[in-house]
């Protein structure tokens, strides 16, 4: 069983490792896909990604943590939570309480923290989904106005952080 993930690109041979071990590999199309065995490693990670993906369609509301409503950082608690996962409220200490990772080396389950700033100040969290035509796509509840989504980053301007393991 494979999980669909294309990659962008730019990926090079070794970026489908993590700790060593084979997590994604390369279809005959030139795209990623996790290996069965990378979702048997992190079911948390897959639990929080289904949790957050049954969200789509709820409204943003600043602030709020689910089940009706959420902000950004909230579907992240909501959904981690849900898997046993624990995290804090904002998306700023989310930021600091994960190990940041490059972008070419996100899996499904991982975060992307927006920032903004010389200080690159975090503003924004969604959760890592896969990568689509060599962009990621994430699952995040937007802003005022809008539901929680799917969608490509608006920006370069952000960073990959994981829970998982690694080097």
């Amino acid at each position: 069983m494979l999980l669909s993930m294309a990659a962008p690109g730019a990926w090079a041979a070794e970026s489908g490792r993590l700790s060593g071990r084979v997590s994604a590999v390369r279809d005959a199309d030139g795209h990623y896909r996790l290996t069965a065995r990378y979702a048997r490693k992190h079911p948390k990670l897959m639990a929080a990604v289904r949790t957050a993906l049954a969200q789509r369609g709820k409204r943003y509301r600043w602030g709020a943590e689910g089940p009706r409503r959420y902000d950004c950082s909230g579907l992240v608690v909501y959904s981690y939570g849900r898997a046993g996962l624990e995290l804090p409220r904002t998306s700023r200490a989310q930021a600091r309480a994960v190990h940041r990772i490059a972008k070419r080396d996100l899996r499904r389950g991982d975060l992307l923290f927006f920032h903004k700033g010389k200080k690159k100040r975090v503003y924004h969290v969604g959760i890592f989904l896969a990568w689509k035509d060599g962009r990621p796509l994430m699952v995040h509840s937007p802003k005022p106005g809008e539901r929680v989504r799917r969608n490509v980053p608006w920006t370069t301007r952000w960073w990959g952080g994981t829970l998982r393991r690694v080097r």
